[in-house]
């Protein structure tokens, strides 16, 4: 009789990310002594540029938050200026792609304002806005950017629909109005010619943004949608969710066809939101969960089976949430691939993670950083709203990039006046309130 033996060793797998390891930054170049928001909202509260942080921070009355330049590292004095323009809570907070020292930030008091950091950040406490943007009549919960195109901005609001406002004039220019309850996410592809978003309504779509057109959906009866994220330019999504079961999932998804997810994959059982990042360069997936220690990351290909794990960052803080650097912003000499700061609401502190691939060489490593999305715009808003897409602007991480955007935001002036888009006055047709939006 012949006995077949089970080979039990993991099947191996060539990869230069196999060994990636996470490094969390020394204490003194942490950012300590931050009244970190404790607001419940599931949004990252951070955002990080190659200059400037941003933490929404805890505010009496309002909503503000800090702007910390980059080497400004170690404790943050209590009276540290703030920007404090927002009559509500600061929900969201987003840099400019291509104009670095320029937020946007998004608030309870349904208002979209764009700040303008002034050189070495702030001296004072900032309550002037370059622009107040109102065109919600609910509190907005999410800001994004156009990944292409200078000076196009996407907000969502609890009024259920997503404003692209073109900021050359300071106006809403489109609205998307195809969703019927609180949207959770907005992801662009790489030129920005398509949008995805997750809903309370439980349904993954996949948008046209400039004529609103859904071009595909799912319902997502058995893994319920939370965050969603486009992977590049491989016509895909990964959407993180809940299955039926109450498990954390993911799924994998072809962008032209919603009808199964290509793959779903069960994580753990534990009950936090989990963020998907994903990073075009190295086709690497990381997952953070809100309230964990930890940050699991995979590969991603095009062939089955699609996603290979890779291995876990560990630690025993729990994250609220997480910014990331760009990749202009990172030390290509310590062969540094990705960089997350978190956010420790206990110790009121921001720690930098780098994800590192270990190599022996000093030299610069051409196949880990290929030519990356830069800090010039490829389109003007006029050009992408007349219906013209190009793919971003690519540079090479070579000479350690520190170069400054040349651009410069200039912004329009306004007269308070009515706010219609598609023929409506968005300020007058004010939807009744749901049982969804808290008071």
């Amino acid at each position: 009789m012949t006995v077949t033996k089970m080979s039990w060793r993991p099947q191996y797998r060539s990869s230069k990310f196999r060994n990636v390891y996470g490094k969390v930054a020394n204490r003194e170049h942490c950012f300590d002594g931050i009244p970190i928001t404790k607001n419940v909202h599931d949004n990252h509260f951070c955002a990080v540029n190659a200059r400037f942080l941003a933490i929404v921070t805890e505010s009496a009355g309002g909503g503000s938050f800090l702007v910390i330049p980059l080497e400004q590292t170690g404790r943050i004095e209590p009276n540290y200026p703030k920007v404090c323009g927002h009559q509500g809570n600061v929900l969201d907070i987003k840099w400019n792609p291509f104009i670095d020292n320029i937020i946007a930030s998004c608030s309870e008091d349904t208002s979209v304002r764009i700040w303008e950091v002034p050189e070495g950040g702030l001296k004072r406490n900032m309550t002037e806005a370059l622009l107040e943007l109102h065109g919600h009549s609910r509190r907005v919960g999410l800001v994004e950017w156009h990944p292409t195109a200078n000076n196009v901005l996407f907000s969502a609001g609890y009024d259920y629909k997503v404003l692209i406002w073109n900021l050359d004039v300071g106006e809403p220019v489109k609205m998307i109005d195809c969703h019927s309850d609180v949207i959770l996410c907005m992801s662009f592809n790489t030129d920005g010619s398509l949008l995805t978003t997750t809903c309370k309504d439980k349904k993954l779509r996949v948008i046209e943004p400039r004529s609103g057109r859904v071009l595909q959906e799912a319902n997502c009866k058995n893994h319920r949608v939370n965050r969603v994220v486009f992977l590049g330019n491989m016509k895909r999504l990964l959407t993180t969710g809940v299955s039926r079961w109450n498990t954390r999932q993911i799924a994998l998804w072809d962008q032209e066809d919603l009808s199964m997810p290509l793959i779903e994959e069960e994580i753990d059982g534990l009950s936090g939101l989990l963020f998907p990042f994903y990073d075009a360069d190295t086709h690497m997936l990381y997952l953070a969960g809100k309230g964990d220690g930890n940050i699991r990351y995979y590969e991603i290909s095009t062939e089955k089976p699609y996603l290979s794990y890779l291995m876990e960052f560990r630690s025993p803080a729990p994250q609220k949430g997480l910014g990331v650097m760009p990749k202009h912003g990172l030390d290509v000499t310590a062969c540094e691939v990705f960089r997350f700061y978190k956010l420790v609401t206990l110790k009121g502190l921001i720690e930098p993670i780098s994800m590192i691939v270990p190599r022996r060489s000093d030299s610069y490593q051409e196949d880990i950083y290929p030519m990356t999305p830069g800090t010039e715009p490829a389109l003007t808003p006029d050009e992408w709203l007349g219906g013209i897409n190009r793919d971003p602007v690519l540079m090479s991480l070579k000479e350690g990039y520190k170069k400054s955007s040349r651009m410069v935001f200039k912004a329009p002036i306004k007269e308070k006046k009515s706010v219609v888009v598609n023929g409506i006055d968005l300020l007058e047709n004010v939807p009744p309130r749901t049982e969804n939006e808290i008071p």
